[in-house]
């Protein structure tokens, strides 16, 4: 079905999935879209949208489209961002790159990982598109704080503290592809990676693979194989809590995220130690399978401290259309990873800008459809939760 797949037939993430699939050694595609253990919050993410039906206002008399947000006090074009994920490069050889081009051209905003293969300064120096670093607590402290530091002197826009990485997910997928930081040949891989010879040339051709945030502090990404679940449950510090993430927005005294929250009290311990903004995420499905959806749980955090902090759902955005229903119900953006990853390891640069393209192009279709000139035009009032009469929308 895939072997005449190009990227100019790619419309939807499901067609980018396809490519990338085709593209990629087995270990590096399952390590993109694979979860925890039975992957049930992983589906869940994406079919959490469906719970709730979008209700428009005909005759609306719209004319233009004002798509606009501001998060972490910078103007984004639209309400959707790219999320910092981890190791780009292994994927396609732009990697960061990429994002950051796309960013830049669309006028929204990218994240970059501590786990990434390009360095805080390189990506400070390449654009400047708002920019979000992605930050662990380690056991090292040494290496947490320089790390700050490092984000103050390149002058990125926000710090977000990704909270639900105390130990790693149990990833099935991963234990059985083998999948190491930098790939390992093993008898189980071997036949994959020879199968893709162009990403394999890419690989042992092109500028050496590196975590280059970290890797003077560990061994990962380095010359030395290590799983990425070996980096996270030898170097993340177990015990963190509401102080440590308190120092932290202290310490960096800028926009700030707690990536990870999921209830209601942690979203009010986030407005009280005085973070800029939560970032509702179950880390895509990777860690804890079995809990709940970040737009299953939007709703009561934004009853809860909605005008207080910003409300961004991170993780199973797949259509436009998502991004209208997590503003509807009161979100200030939406943000993720694997839509735009399937792009990159299926295009590139260019995968990554019509990927974004396209979602862009919807958000701005499904607004005029909404018959919305801006996005403080949605509401609850055009949500209907399926099965259930929403005498507000006129039902």
């Amino acid at each position: 079905m895939t072997r005449g797949l190009r990227l100019k037939h790619c419309y939807n993430t499901r067609d980018f999935r396809m490519l990338a699939k085709r593209r990629l050694p087995s270990p590096l595609f399952h390590y993109i879209d694979g979860g925890a253990d039975d992957e049930t919050t992983l589906r869940r993410n994406t079919d959490a949208f469906e719970s709730v039906d979008l209700v428009p206002k005909v005759l609306a008399g719209v004319d233009d489209v004002d798509m606009s947000v501001t998060v972490f006090g910078k103007r984004l074009a639209f309400p959707l961002f790219f999320s910092p994920t981890a190791m780009q490069r292994l994927f396609h050889h732009d990697g960061e790159r990429a994002i950051a081009s796309a960013a830049e051209k669309l006028g929204t905003m990218f994240g970059v990982s501590t786990i990434g293969t390009r360095s805080i300064e390189e990506m400070a120096a390449l654009t400047s598109a708002p920019k979000l670093f992605q930050i662990y607590i380690h056991n090292d402290h040494g290496l947490t704080s320089d790390l700050i530091a490092r984000c103050k002197q390149a002058r990125f826009d926000a710090l977000a503290l990704t909270v639900d990485t105390v130990v790693a997910g149990n990833r099935e997928r991963d234990h059985r592809t083998g999948m190491t930081t930098p790939p390992q040949l093993t008898p189980k891989s071997l036949l994959s990676f020879a199968m893709h010879p162009r990403w394999t040339l890419n690989y042992l051709f092109r500028q050496r693979f590196d975590l280059p945030n970290i890797s003077s502090h560990t061994g990962v990404g380095s010359k030395v194989q290590a799983s990425i679940i070996d980096y996270i449950n030898g170097q993340m510090k177990r015990a963190i809590d509401w102080d440590d993430a308190a120092r932290m927005v202290e310490e960096w005294g800028g926009p700030f995220a707690i990536k990870g929250v999921m209830s209601v009290d942690d979203a009010r311990r986030s407005v009280d130690i005085g973070a800029s903004a939560i970032m509702i995420s179950n880390h895509g499905g990777r860690q804890l399978d079995g809990s709940r959806a970040p737009f299953d749980q939007l709703a009561a955090i934004v009853d809860a401290v909605g005008g207080r902090i910003e409300i961004i759902v991170d993780g199973g955005v797949r259509r436009g259309s998502h991004v209208l229903k997590a503003l509807a119900m009161g979100a200030t953006a939406c943000s993720g990873g694997r839509m735009y990853l399937y792009a990159l390891a299926a295009g590139g640069t260019a995968g990554v800008e019509r990927a974004m393209t396209l979602l862009r192009d919807e958000i701005e279709r499904d607004m005029r459809l909404m018959g919305c000139r801006s996005v403080s035009d949605l509401s609850r009032s055009m949500l209907a939760t399926r099965g259930v009469v929403n005498y507000h929308a006129g039902l």
